[in-house]
């Protein structure tokens, strides 16, 4: 690629972007985190409903992909710790003990059940106050298709319009990188409305390879996202610490028109004090082009002695981020139409 038309491609990812959210960022943009995750199984279709139906402005939810080439709703790229995965198929582990999506088929998945997310152990609950860890509901995996198909069917019924943010998780552990996974993730979602950069939906990874593969080899223009965390097991060739710098972020608005950095990375000494400092980094980020989303709000993982009202003051009026996943939608859009005079839905 010549320099002019990298140039010329900054800044047309950088319109892209903030053309298409103009509105979104004059207020704090809300996503609902893997749904309503705070309140009902975790990236299920009655979690997602019911993160719906708290109108945040968008929900995300994470994907894989079937040994048979379909797309799975699953954090995880292994299904031990969200199903009863080890009851069903207690043979099927690989070396390190998990039971990967990508080893089984849809019509194998589908015989799980889904349930809220425990530790190691498959049954003490990753959060021991939210929804009990149980197999007696007949809550399966969804598919990428059955998501949309709901989220679509609430757009009718409601009269609202609540955008999509679709994780790829982990391409990097299929044998072509995911190539053949994104190419059937655009396919699924141009089915249902979401093409290209004016559709309500972000597309992100914590791999950039896949991102660049999207943009420049599937020539794709739907809006991308680059995750960022401080270490990513699913990404070990990836160095997450240049990519918040003002290099980084200049190189990720080469082919992304955002940025989703873990909290921590946006403060100075995260978690040590009431005293919320924020770094460089969400400025680099908006002078790039870039919007901001930071992950995760909730309720458990608040700093002490910190409310979840003040960890959005520190985010959205100190940090200036464009937007917040969050495990509670409905505290989000609350905090936001308190908070704001401009939020109208």
């Amino acid at each position: 690629m010549s320099k002019v038309s990298k140039i010329v491609g900054v800044v047309c990812i950088s319109l892209t972007c903030l053309g298409a959210s103009a509105d979104e960022t004059k207020i704090p943009i809300i996503v609902g985190h893997r749904g309503a995750s705070a309140y009902l199984p975790e990236d299920t279709l009655i979690s997602v409903a019911g993160g719906y139906l708290q109108y945040p402005d968008y929900l995300k939810f994470d994907t894989s992909m079937t040994k048979d080439g379909k797309i799975v709703i699953a954090h995880d790229i292994y299904l031990d710790y969200s199903t009863n995965i080890k009851e069903i198929y207690p043979n099927m582990a690989r070396a390190d003990g998990h039971i990967y999506i990508n080893d089984l088929t849809l019509d194998e998945i589908k015989k799980l059940t889904a349930r809220e997310r425990t530790k190691a152990d498959f049954i003490t609950p990753a959060y021991p106050d939210r929804f009990p860890v149980t197999d007696a509901l007949p809550i399966g995996v969804p598919t990428l298709d059955e998501m949309l198909i709901l989220i679509r069917g609430l757009d009718k019924s409601t009269g609202h319009n609540i955008g999509v943010c679709i994780d790829l998780k982990g391409p990097g552990q299929y044998a072509d990188k995911g190539h053949e996974f994104a190419k059937t993730l655009l396919e699924v979602l141009a089915k249902y409305g979401y093409k290209d950069a004016n559709s309500k939906c972000y597309v992100n990874s914590f791999d950039p390879k896949i991102l660049k593969y999207i943009k420049y080899d599937l020539h794709s223009n739907i809006k991308l996202v680059q995750s960022v965390y401080d270490n990513v097991p699913e990404c070990p060739d990836v160095d997450y610490s240049k990519m918040l710098t003002k290099e980084g972020l200049k190189e990720i608005s080469t082919y992304a028109c955002g940025v989703d950095p873990a909290f921590k990375l946006i403060f100075i000494d995260y978690g040590k004090s009431k005293d919320f400092q924020p770094n460089d980094v969400v400025r680099l980020a908006h002078d790039n082009g870039l919007i901001v989303r930071a992950w995760t709000l909730r309720k458990e993982d608040l700093p002490a002695g910190v409310t979840y009202d003040e960890l959005c003051d520190a985010l959205f009026k100190k940090a200036k981020v464009d937007a917040v996943h969050t495990d509670s939608p409905d505290l989000g859009v609350n905090y936001v139409k308190s908070n704001f005079k401009k939020f109208s839905k």
